[in-house]
């Protein structure tokens, strides 16, 4: 009797926990990404290049590559600067920017990606897709998934708490974005994948739930590993699926509208998230989005991140167009300019008893 199986890409080793980058060098070579050390580390002016001294005595055979922005030109530039020179691998030493940049230019010379996380802002650092600024706004580029994910919690706790906020919105708002993909499943006939939605739902939930807080290295751990999680649940589907709805799309149409306010990712998916599970009248999961969500102290209104109603309900009416062909409670209702006005009064009212 055959035995049908699928091969799951995801990384060969996931290392979470506090002094995870003391034992980096330890790392590549035991999995044998890098006996030698002979890597390419990409980093930013910031947390990265703060940590770049406790590294290099441990790996004296990497070259450091400064990345100055999350752009698309950065990460061809970085590829451009690796390309010939005979590394092992690329090591992402940073936050979502800086490993999103080097996921590309690893994918571009064909070297595998080594993400070790500096903050735990968003689910990028196990994803198969790098966000990147471009001449039109932000573009996603299909990359393979890193071979390795390194998580240090000692150094996640000297980010700013707002980081690990915004991890959390992203990781809840995998919950409206599952039910976005069954909602078109059931109108459209969409395949859904069940092992990728299982897989971010759980990791949703598993934040949802958790007692813990932004302090706490068990609560940490469950972040970390429900980020990772969902980026494996893309690779799976193939696509942004598990944990990308509404709640993106409305993320996407406040990167759009206002590129120089916007706040970050996490906040504005998590926001999302609660109205969105709002306007499919699912109104008791959503009021349980939005006391998680305030206990962490992230945003359930707009004006929370600086934007008044009036903006949010342009940005909610903006936002099918920031992913044309997706089909969500968005495009499902097609609610006018003046329901989705009706429809935030009733939820913000919600939110204020």
């Amino acid at each position: 009797m055959p035995v049908l199986t699928r091969l799951i890409p995801s990384p060969v080793v996931v290392d979470i926990r506090p002094g995870a980058l003391e034992d980096l060098a330890g790392l590549l070579a035991d999995q044998r990404i890098s006996s030698s050390g002979r890597v390419a580390i990409a980093v930013s002016g910031g947390s990265g290049q703060a940590l770049r001294g406790r590294l290099e005595p441990v790996l004296t055979a990497a070259d450091w590559y400064l990345v100055a922005d999350g752009t698309i030109d950065s990460a061809v530039r970085l590829a451009d600067g690796i390309k010939g020179k005979r590394y092992d691998a690329v090591v992402g030493l940073g936050g979502g920017k800086i490993i999103d940049v080097a996921k590309y230019a690893a994918a571009r010379v064909g070297l595998p990606l080594v993400a070790v996380a500096t903050n735990l802002a968003h689910d990028g650092l196990c994803s198969p897709v790098s966000t990147l600024d471009n001449d039109n706004g932000r573009g996603s580029y299909g990359v393979p998934t890193p071979i390795a994910i390194v998580v240090d919690l000692d150094v996640i706790r000297d980010a700013p708490v707002r980081f690990i906020r915004s991890g959390i919105g992203d990781a809840v708002s995998n919950i409206s974005a599952i039910a976005d993909w069954e909602l078109s499943h059931g109108i459209h006939g969409e395949p859904v994948d069940g092992l990728a939605a299982a897989m971010a739902r759980t990791a949703g939930e598993a934040v949802l739930r958790h007692p813990g807080g932004a302090g706490d290295d068990e609560f940490l751990t469950v972040l970390a590993e429900a980020l990772v999680l969902t980026g494996i649940a893309m690779s799976i589907s193939g696509d942004t699926r598990p944990s990308s709805g509404a709640c993106h799309e409305i993320s996407h149409a406040f990167d759009l509208l206002h590129p120089e306010r916007r706040a970050l990712h996490g906040e504005q998916v998590g926001l999302g998230a609660a109205f969105a599970m709002y306007l499919r009248g699912a109104h008791e999961e959503s009021q349980l989005i939005t006391e998680v969500l305030h206990r962490h102290g992230l945003p359930v209104l707009p004006e929370e991140i600086g934007f008044s109603p009036e903006e949010f309900v342009r940005a909610v009416a903006y936002a099918p167009q920031t992913r044309p062909g997706r089909f969500t409670i968005l495009e499902h209702l097609d609610l006018s300019t003046d329901q989705i006005r009706d429809a935030y009064a009733d939820y913000a009212k919600t939110i204020s008893s």
